[in-house]
């Protein structure tokens, strides 16, 4: 029924000024419509984030988003890095990690914040 369907990525933000600033400039996610004055909604690909102020924003403490990436991982993050994203580090049984990027064999993976603590994550491989 529903695996036809498209699903929604939705993230709650504290002040939504702030998270345009970082899901546009600094992500370089473009707007597929805004729901004034609340919520914007970002293309990604065949889906959507959805992006509203919450007074629940940042209480997720784990990834809430998750990036397939077909690029170059590496890439990938140091374009993200040079626009001001900063990458968190995990310490996970198994796996193992070069700079920002975390390596489980043949899977790439790489974890950022958005201002308000949402954990989003990149995977390759």
């Amino acid at each position: 029924m529903l695996g036809s369907k498209i699903a929604v990525a939705t993230l709650p933000v504290r002040h939504l000024p702030t998270a345009r600033l970082f899901y546009e400039e600094k992500v370089g996610l473009e707007i597929a419509f805004m729901h004034e004055p609340n919520a914007i909604a970002y293309k990604a690909g065949n889906s959507i984030v959805l992006v509203y102020e919450s007074t629940y924003g940042g209480t997720n403490n784990a990834t809430a988003v998750t990036w397939v990436v077909d690029d170059d991982m590496a890439v990938l993050v140091a374009e993200l890095k040079q626009r001001g994203v900063a990458f968190q580090h995990y310490d996970l049984p198994g796996i193992t990690r070069e700079g920002d990027i975390h390596h489980a064999g043949a899977l790439q993976q790489a974890w950022f914040k958005d201002p308000d603590g949402n954990i989003h994550g990149l995977a390759s491989g």
